[in-house]
C-alpha cells in the first residue's frame, strides 16, 4: 500500500509539473524542456508502472480538473452576480463590521431619510390580530348619494335578488336632514313602488313625524336591506351585512343630528348590539358621534296600537333634542 500511496504522490508532483511548465509556455517563455520532469516515471519499478497504468493518464487527469475548475469558477461567478442584482455592494467602512453593527448604520440611515416614520406596534400574537376592513362602508371623498345608488345598480349581491324582488328600494328625502329613518327591509307595497315606507307602516310613520311638527320632506328615510324578503321575512344576517354598507355610506353623506332606528333589527344591525328593542328603546344610543334612538317598528305598532304610547314618548325625546340643538345653534 506504501508503494501505491508514494506512486499516488508522484504522479501528482509530475502532473503538476507538467502543467506548470506548459503554462510557462503559454506564457511565452522558451528554453524549458520536460523530459527532466518525465523521468522518474521511466524508473518506476513494473509493480509501479502497473499500479500508474490503473490510474487516470496524466492528460485524463488535468482534463478532470481543468473541467472541475471551470464549473467552479463558473458558480462563483454566478453566485457573486446574482448577489450584486439583489443588493449594493457593501460599502468598504462596513465590510469588517458585524451584522448588528450593519443593522444599526442602516436604521440610523433609514431614520434621517425618513424621520416621521412610526415603527410598527408589537404584536401580542405571532403575526397581530388580521381584522378585515370593510372598504364598502368607508366615506368616500366628494362621493354623492347618486354615486352609492349607481354602485348598488340592479344588485345581485345576495339570494334576496332571487326571492321574488320587483324593485331595489333605495333611501329617499332631504339630503341635509336633520332627522333620519331606518328601517328593516321593503315591504310588497314598497317592492311595488321602489320606494320605503309608502305602505300602510309607511302612512303611520308620515304621521309620527308630522306629531313633531316635521314633514316627510324635512327628513331622510331608508331601510339595512334594499330587496324585499319572502313573505316579509327577516333578512338573515348574511343578507344584512351585505347591503348593510351602502346605508352606513348614505349616513356618512348627510350626517343627520339623529337616527331613528324603528324594530329590532335596524337597530342591531346599526348599533352592532346583541340587546333587544324592549330594553334599549327610548335611550339614546351613539353611531360615530350621531344621536341614536331606538323605538318600535311602525309596523309593529299597528299590530298592536297599544305600544304607541310608548313609541311616541320616544318621538318627543327625538324631538326636544332637534329642538335645542337648534336653539345652540342661535
Amino acid at each position: 500500500m506504501s508503494n501505491e500511496s508514494d506512486v499516488k504522490e508522484l504522479l501528482s508532483l509530475v502532473t503538476d509539473a507538467r502543467e506548470y511548465l506548459s503554462y510557462l509556455r503559454e506564457l511565452g517563455v522558451e528554453g524549458l524542456d520536460v523530459t527532466s520532469a518525465e523521468q522518474p516515471l521511466q524508473e518506476l519499478s513494473e509493480t509501479d508502472k502497473r499500479l500508474e497504468a490503473a490510474l487516470p493518464s496524466s492528460s485524463q487527469r488535468a482534463a478532470l480538473e481543468r473541467n472541475a475548475a471551470a464549473v467552479e469558477r463558473a458558480s462563483v461567478e454566478k453566485i457573486s452576480e446574482t448577489d450584486s442584482l439583489k443588493s449594493p455592494a457593501l460599502p468598504a467602512s462596513l465590510a469588517g463590521a458585524s451584522s448588528s453593527n450593519v443593522d444599526e448604520t442602516e436604521m440610523a440611515t433609514r431614520k434621517k431619510k425618513f424621520p416621521d416614520e412610526v415603527p410598527p406596534a408589537p404584536q401580542e400574537t405571532l403575526f397581530g390580530e388580521v381584522t378585515p376592513q370593510d372598504i364598502e362602508s368607508l366615506p368616500r371623498a366628494d362621493e354623492m348619494l347618486e354615486d352609492i345608488w349607481n354602485d348598488i345598480g340592479v344588485c345581485m349581491r345576495c339570494p334576496l335578488c332571487c326571492q321574488g324582488r320587483s324593485k331595489v328600494v333605495n333611501s329617499e328625502g332631504n339630503r341635509k336632514a336633520r332627522l333620519m329613518f331606518v328601517g328593516e327591509a321593503p315591504g310588497a307595497d314598497e317592492d311595488a313602488q321602489g320606494r320605503p315606507f309608502v305602505g300602510r307602516a309607511g302612512q303611520l310613520l308620515n304621521k309620527i313625524i308630522e306629531a313633531i311638527g316635521m314633514s316627510r320632506e324635512d327628513v331622510f328615510i331608508g331601510n339595512v336591506n334594499r330587496c324585499r324578503p319572502p313573505q316579509n321575512r327577516t333578512p338573515t344576517t348574511q343578507e344584512a351585512a351585505i347591503c348593510k354598507p351602502f346605508l352606513l355610506r348614505e349616513i356618512a353623506i348627510v350626517r343627520p343630528d339623529v337616527i331613528v332606528v324603528l324594530g329590532n333589527t335596524a337597530m342591531k344591525n346599526l348599533l352592532d348590539t346583541k340587546e333587544g328593542i324592549t330594553k334599549l328603546r327610548g335611550k339614546f344610543q351613539d353611531y360615530r358621534g350621531i344621536k341614536v334612538m331606538p323605538t318600535f317598528h311602525p309596523a309593529y305598532l299597528l299590530r298592536d296600537p297599544s305600544k304607541k304610547r310608548e313609541a311616541w314618548d320616544d318621538m318627543k325625546k327625538v324631538r326636544d333634542y332637534l329642538k335645542g340643538r337648534s336653539q345652540k345653534a342661535e
